[in-house]
């Protein structure tokens, strides 16, 4: 299905500032839809005068479909739908002719021209499912009329409103609080669900004939709601946007409060107010909260633990004569220490993902200034890691610890002048290629993986194969000296 940028580029001579304002009026027309009772369809004028494009549908929550069919991308020539045109020649909303019939179903069809500025640019086709029609409800009532004076604002250039749009992810829909003000900010009609809302929050009677913003001052406590500027003006149907009430800690009911002030004609007559109650979601909100906390503190224990370890093992290497047995513990220092690197990074951030640059750049830092080739040998990066899974940059960065210290460590002459390890990852197609090179005096003649006994190197391989699930390879650097290690994982 094409988007609406797509069409516009392709079939029509609409400039960018024309394409945000329609995008601004889809990311609305939800609320348009459900108080219609309608599917709504954007039609698009063909550069060429032929007739319009559909750019954009939108089906309504409240009520059945008049399309069951998507139809964003097809074509209607000049004369098909006179409604349409007339619409799109007249700059006035249609609403004359019989229902159409589709599917034995019938629909009735308005036509709203949309206005920016002193163009029209194009027209809204609201479509209404007519079966089962019945004598509207109170509630009803009150969403057609809503309705009714959005679309005369989309005629008249009112609506959208230019602007940021809201920051909230959990923005009320209608059917979950719908409140009708006047132009004083008095209630003059409020949904089931919106007094539902302000039950939880301690109202005993009726909004009707109450200034909302009022009414909330008397059951929110000051802590618990935005500054009276910002209450006045949402609350009262001043101002187009939301506020949340009572978001801040607290045990009590938090809910999203949207304001869309109504001026069909120009004219402020009132405004559309919807409510969200959003206290379950917040009470998870704060519970993942407290979990990412005690998550970043256990792997900041869990870290602290690892260097206790590390430095035990550490002060036990000093007292031991023994050269192989001092080595052994020296190079458990190194593991326990890649590990504690991985935990320190994963107690700074808030999910379960790491930074692996900043891991291999301290494995680097910790191979090359420790040991038998301090100062010697120095390891450098090339490319990025990306991000990795906690369980991946753990198994990970135990592989490059060994691969970097054994490469330090058996690939240059202890007597020579040392040299460089270069770690170069790559990704492509879902997987991670590491090459590891150095430049040293590369691997004894006869070596082979398969039958090597040497730890690091079962640790290594073990690590790869069974852990991540890749493939390890050795051999000489193409062209030059020095051993390649190749390491090759597919990424979750």
């Amino acid at each position: 299905m094409p988007s609406l940028s797509e069409l516009v580029r392709s079939h029509t001579d609409l400039s960018e500032e024309d394409v945000a304002w329609l995008q601004l009026l889809q990311a609305d027309w939800q609320i348009i839809a459900d108080l219609s009772f309608a599917d709504l369809v954007l039609w698009l004028p063909d550069r060429e005068g032929r007739g319009f494009w559909a750019g954009g549908q939108m089906r309504p929550t409240t009520g059945p479909t008049a399309y069951v069919d998507d139809v964003v991308g097809t074509f209607v020539p000049v004369g098909r739908r006179p409604m349409l045109d007339a619409a799109w020649a007249q700059g006035r909303l249609v609403r004359e002719g019989d229902p159409e019939w589709r599917d034995d179903v019938p629909v009735r069809v308005e036509t709203i021209p949309v206005r920016r500025g002193d163009r029209v640019i194009a027209v809204v086709a609201r479509n209404t499912n007519l079966l089962g029609v019945r004598t509207p409800s109170r509630l009803e009532l009150s969403y057609l009329q809503t309705a009714a004076d959005l679309t005369q604002m989309i005629a008249h250039g009112f609506f959208p409103v230019p602007g940021p749009r809201s920051d909230h992810a959990d923005s009320p829909r209608v059917g979950d609080g719908f409140v009708r003000v006047d132009a004083a900010g008095r209630t003059v009609y409020a949904s089931p669900n919106a007094l539902s809302v302000y039950r939880r929050l301690g109202l005993s009677g009726d909004l009707a004939g109450l200034s909302l913003a009022d009414a909330t001052r008397d059951l929110v406590p000051p802590r618990r709601r935005p500054d009276e500027e910002t209450l006045s003006a949402v609350l009262g149907g001043r101002a187009y946007r939301d506020t949340e009430l009572g978001a801040e800690g607290g045990e009590g009911v938090s809910l999203i409060v949207r304001s869309i002030p109504l001026r069909p004609q120009g004219d402020h007559i009132g405004a559309l107010v919807l409510l969200r109650d959003v206290t379950d979601l917040r009470r998870r909100d704060r519970e993942l909260v407290t979990k990412d906390a005690t998550i970043r503190e256990i792997h900041h224990r869990v870290k602290n633990n690892l260097q206790t370890v590390a430095a035990l093992l550490r002060l036990q290497a000093r007292r031991i004569d023994e050269p192989a047995a001092r080595s052994a513990l020296e190079e458990a220092v190194r593991r326990v220490g890649s590990i504690a690197i991985v935990h320190e990074t994963l107690s700074q951030t808030v999910d379960e993902y790491v930074a692996f640059d900043d891991v291999v750049d301290r494995l680097g830092v910790m191979v090359s200034e420790v040991g038998v080739t301090e100062g010697r040998v120095r390891v450098r990066r090339e490319g990025s890691f990306g991000e990795l899974s906690s369980e991946a940059a753990t198994a990970l960065a135990m592989v490059l610890t060994e691969v970097l210290q054994n490469a330090a460590e058996h690939g240059y002459d202890p007597e020579g002048p040392g040299g460089t390890v270069t770690v170069s990852p790559g990704r492509l197609m879902g997987r991670l290629r590491v090459v590891v090179d150095d430049d040293g005096r590369g691997l004894p003649e006869g070596f082979d993986l398969d039958s090597s006994t040497n730890l690091g190197l079962s640790i290594v391989r073990t690590l790869v194969e069974s852990e991540l699930g890749g493939q390890l390879s050795l051999g000489p650097v193409p062209g030059g000296p020095g051993t390649r290690v190749v390491v090759d994982v597919p990424l979750a």
